[in-house]
């Protein structure tokens, strides 16, 4: 089956980062990280969803977590500089990103915004991101990930 190149492939393509394009079936009743790594046949750990949040000062930032944990809103504040933060309403994802909520990309939004990722990446030789649209992931390495998206590793999650 050919995979049509999203615009995150070819950022990734222009940027010369070695990635793997890996399609999944989607349940539009599901569309949790969870789901996806079932499909996958992968640690729900290694695959990692993207948030979109808007902090008192900064306004809108990025975090992405891993697939089963939900963020932790007084971290994510913090790390982004915001007394506060919270998360956007689904109906701004696509006018505010390009993405839609189940295909919603740290790479490629319409505009750059501060982007945190959480540290456990770090223990990954590689993690699973969404490719910019439902029914396919992104397979790079996590290093790669924080170059093309200019983002920092953080605590981000609730437990840590």
């Amino acid at each position: 089956m050919k995979i049509n190149k999203t615009n995150v492939a070819r950022l990734l393509d222009k940027a010369k980062v070695p990635y793997q394009l890996v399609s999944y079936e989607v349940d539009e009743n599901d569309l949790s990280a969870i789901h996806v790594a079932e499909q996958l046949g992968e640690n729900v750990e290694q695959v990692f969803k993207t948030l979109i949040l808007h902090g008192d000062k900064s306004g809108y930032f990025v975090c992405v977590i891993p697939g089963a944990d939900e963020v932790d809103l007084k971290k994510a504040a913090k790390v982004s500089g915001n007394k506060k933060c919270e998360m956007i309403p689904v109906k701004e994802l696509l006018p505010l990103t390009g993405y839609i909520r189940g295909g919603c990309s740290p790479i490629g939004m319409k505009k750059h915004f501060p982007t945190y990722i959480h540290f456990s990446a770090e223990q990954f030789d590689n993690i699973y991101i969404s490719a910019g649209q439902r029914g396919l992931q992104v397979l790079l390495a996590p290093a790669d990930l924080v170059r093309e998206t200019n983002a920092s590793f953080a605590d981000l999650v609730s437990g840590d």
